[in-house]
């Protein structure tokens, strides 16, 4: 099983510079072991879904010690039988891109 999660976290109480807690977040996930990719609006993270969400969750109670408005997004992409999606989805896509530009 492979799941995808893009998932961002951040405080909507702390003022206008987040990026200290969003430092944070992406700290557990680095440390999760699990492969990420930080973006500029979330970070893909993949791996099993009790791993995910045991790591989602890590990092809102990080936030909540000294938060007490977080907004937090999660979507999520689960295929059976998938692996190293993250790359290779993108890979996949970009094969495409070159094929069209290339009749």
């Amino acid at each position: 099983m492979s799941v995808l999660i893009d998932f961002s976290i951040f405080p909507v109480d702390k003022g206008e510079s987040l990026s200290p807690y969003v430092a944070r977040a992406v700290t557990i996930i680095r440390d999760s072991g699990l492969p990420y990719k930080l973006g500029p609006m979330g970070t893909t993270i993949e791996g099993e879904w009790d791993e995910l969400m045991a790591m989602v969750t890590r990092c809102f109670k990080d936030l909540k010690k000294e938060c007490s408005r977080i907004n937090m997004t999660i979507k999520v992409d689960y295929r059976e039988g998938g692996s190293n999606r993250i790359d290779g989805k993108v890979k996949s896509v970009e094969s495409k891109q070159a094929l069209q530009s290339n009749p």
